[in-house]
């Protein structure tokens, strides 16, 4: 595919220009090989944070799972697997909204709508990608090996899910949170009511990071036809949010009750809730920037919540 002949676009190029959220000055950008970048941006390679949440819920089942320090060696296995698999989610997601894509301003100038790589180069990106992330899998135990391959059904079941319902942000939540499943298993070789609640609390967490993002675009969803919670809730957004998040917290700790976890976990988690509670307060949903910038926070969340969880097994 050619420049010419990708998706056309309503947006002006100034417009595209400044509503895109890739980041051409990102170092890892700057100083790859030209014919690199394309591919590196389809991977989301200069907007790390999708990476991050993927592997928070990783890091949250392997503390929890964990009698005392999770192992080292665990934690670098997820965060490979963790960015690897996350730039595969996106490569397949591109493939199937490209068309969306170029109708909004925020996604025009992605690699796939602004016909920098054909389909047919993302699809074999999206492959070699899916074979270095088996690779990773097999390190694990062999329950979480197919613990790992069932979680390819809610990643290639989520980008389709905004054609059809306004809650979108569900099947994110089922996708992006297995990792908790996935720690979990790989320390203990097996699951538990535990870990499934820490999996229910991650799923909270992304219907409300991700509805956060998805105004963003809302205007131009409504346009092109694309469903999300956004859309759908509007104005009642913030006591949504608040109620996920709510919800998230009390899975939490739920879990880590379940789990056995010492004392000082409860107390540790009064500064990742403190966290939620200051996003729920200030976001502001008709400022495309500030969403975003909450979103990417949840990153913040993530990480204080495994320190919790190191922090009540080991104190």
């Amino acid at each position: 595919m050619n420049i010419a002949s990708a998706p056309h676009s309503p947006h002006s190029e100034e417009q595209k220009l400044d509503a895109t959220d890739i980041k051409h000055d990102s170092l890892v950008i700057k100083f790859a090989p030209k014919s690199w970048r394309p591919y590196l941006l389809l991977m989301r390679i200069d907007r790390p944070v999708g990476s991050w949440l993927l592997l928070m819920p990783c890091w949250w089942g392997t503390a929890m799972a964990s009698n005392g320090w999770p192992d080292a060696k665990l934690m670098a296995i997820f965060f490979l697997g963790a960015f690897i698999m996350r730039g595969a989610g996106c490569v397949f997601n591109d493939i199937v909204d490209r068309d969306f894509d170029a109708k909004v301003a925020r996604t025009a100038l992605r690699p796939i709508p602004s016909g920098q790589i054909s389909v047919a180069k993302a699809f074999i990106f999206f492959n070699a990608m899916c074979l270095v992330g088996l690779v990773i899998l097999l390190q694990l135990n062999m329950f979480t090996i197919w613990v790992g391959m069932a979680a390819l059904l809610p990643l290639v079941v989520y980008p389709f899910m905004k054609r059809f319902v306004y809650f979108p942000q569900l099947f994110m939540g089922f996708a992006f949170n297995w990792g908790a499943l996935l720690g979990w298993a790989a320390v203990r070789g097996e699951l538990s009511l535990a870990p499934g609640l820490l999996y229910i609390a991650g799923i909270f967490w992304t219907l409300g990071y991700d509805t956060i993002y998805a105004h963003q675009d809302k205007d131009d969803d409504v346009i092109v036809g694309i469903k999300s919670l956004a859309v759908k809730l509007g104005e009642l957004t913030r006591p949504w949010i608040a109620g996920f998040y709510i919800l998230t917290v009390l899975f939490i700790l739920s879990a880590g009750y379940v789990a056995n976890i010492g004392w000082a976990f409860y107390p540790a988690m009064i500064l990742p809730i403190l966290h939620l509670v200051w996003q729920v307060r200030t976001v502001d949903f008709d400022n495309a920037k500030d969403c975003l910038s909450k979103f990417r926070l949840n990153r913040d969340f993530g990480f204080l919540v495994f320190l919790a969880l190191v922090i009540g097994n080991v104190v």
